[in-house]
Formats: structure tokens, C-alpha cells, sequence
């Protein structure tokens, strides 16, 4: 199995270390039915890729098995931002026929937590989500881990999300404070729930921000008794 080393050490503090112990908290609260959990959002820059790693992290220090599975074959920034993968094979070559699987599960130096890396960019990413390899890796990966947490480009940019919606067990939306506003949260939501996929709650990020009472309210509003987290904006890059 590759190696690759992830950095996360900028977002090593405790209040950020609180917050995900509350965001994992609370996604066992949901159940154990649910292990293959979609992360998506409305719009880019808005945290999601630092919320799915930072998840898996806090789920992986508790002894479960977790991967992590990146599926923004569009524009991932895992590779170049927050790991040294740049040599390793990705989820594109496994669809393409490129990889196997073996060759793109790659570990880290947490223990418990694995990655596989979105790969090259490709022009076709709905095709290959849609294709027998992916339902056949998912599926596979549910049976050896305690938890799948996939990494989804923003749902009110692209429909990649939703595609792959259909093949997890729950969705969660990552929301920013200060910019996203409750309509375009709102049609993201129903989106996502067109494709069948149950949606747990949302984590409201960067929250620091002037405004925060205001998208606390429609976050209640919206999605209830969901989940929440949050942590300072100054921690993101």
C-alpha cells in the first residue's frame, strides 16, 4: 500500500480539535447504518475539503477505520494542498482502468485513516461515477472500513454530488457563514435530496464571521436539530 503523509498540523488547535470531536459526536449519534457519508456544498472555497479531512481524522483517533475517498476529479486541491500525493495513482486511473485498487488506497501517517487521492483531472467525471467500478469500489471499501467519508464537488457548481449521492448511505452539507445565502442553501438541499440520499444535517464553517446569528436562524430553520460545528476562519487556508 502507497504512503503518503497529509498536512494538517496548521489546523492542530483545540478549538478546532473540539469542534470535529462534536461534529463526530454527533454523526454517531446518527447511527451505525451509516458509514458511506457524501460532504458536499453549495460553492467552492467554503471549507468542505478541510471539514472531510479533518472528520476522518477525528474519526480515525477513536480506533475506527476510516478512508477518506476524494471525488472532485474536477478540482481537487488534496494533492497539492494538503498532502504530498503528487506521485501516487488516483480515483480517476482506477475508473479508467488505469489503477487498481491496491495501487490507489493509499495509507497516512494517522493510523486507522486511509486516502485515496481524486487523481489526474478528467473530462468526463459524471460517466465515470455513474459507471460499475465506482458502485463496485464503494461497496467494497463499505465492507472494510467503519467509515467512508467522500469528498463531492460543490452541488451548486456541478451535479457530480448528486450522482454519487445515490450510492452512499447519508449526505452532509458544509455551509459558509457570510456567503451562502438561505436560497442558494436551500435549492442545494433539494438537490440532494432529489437523488434519494438521506441528508443528516450541516456544519456551518467559518463562523467567526460577522453575520453568524443570521445563518445560525435559517440553519435551524432549514435543517432543524442537524448537526453543527464550526471553527475560526483564520484556521483555513
Amino acid at each position: 500500500m502507497p504512503n503518503i503523509e497529509l498536512r494538517l498540523n496548521k489546523l492542530d488547535n483545540y478549538f478546532v480539535n473540539e469542534s470535529f470531536k462534536t461534529l463526530r459526536t454527533n454523526l454517531q449519534f446518527c447511527g451505525s447504518e451509516y458509514k458511506v457519508i457524501n460532504i458536499t456544498s453549495c460553492d467552492a472555497n467554503e471549507g468542505k475539503t478541510t471539514v472531510s479531512l479533518m472528520l476522518s481524522k477525528a474519526l480515525s483517533d477513536i480506533n475506527k477505520k476510516v478512508i477518506y475517498v476524494d471525488c472532485d476529479l474536477r478540482k481537487s486541491v488534496v494533492s497539492s494542498n494538503y498532502s504530498n500525493a503528487r506521485s501516487v495513482k488516483g480515483l480517476s486511473e482506477y475508473l479508467t482502468g488505469l489503477g487498481k485498487k491496491e495501487e490507489v488506497i493509499c495509507s497516512t501517517q494517522y493510523e486507522n485513516f486511509d486516502i485515496i487521492v481524486s487523481g489526474p483531472h478528467c473530462p468526463n467525471p459524471v460517466d465515470l461515477m455513474m459507471g460499475e467500478r465506482f458502485a463496485e469500489l464503494l461497496n467494497s471499501l463499505k465492507e472494510e472500513y467503519d467509515y467512508v467519508i467522500i469528498d463531492t464537488p460543490p452541488l451548486g457548481l456541478v451535479i457530480d454530488s448528486a450522482v454519487i449521492a445515490k450510492y452512499c448511505d447519508a449526505a452532509v452539507m458544509v455551509i459558509s457563514a457570510g456567503r451562502v445565502r438561505y436560497r442558494q442553501a436551500k435549492r442545494t438541499k433539494v438537490q440532494l435530496e432529489k437523488s434519494g440520499c438521506k441528508i443528516l444535517g450541516a456544519v456551518l464553517n467559518f463562523s467567526g464571521k460577522r453575520g453568524d446569528s443570521y445563518y445560525k436562524k435559517y440553519y435551524k430553520k432549514t435543517y432543524g436539530k442537524g448537526y453543527y460545528t464550526s471553527y475560526y476562519e483564520e484556521v483555513v487556508s
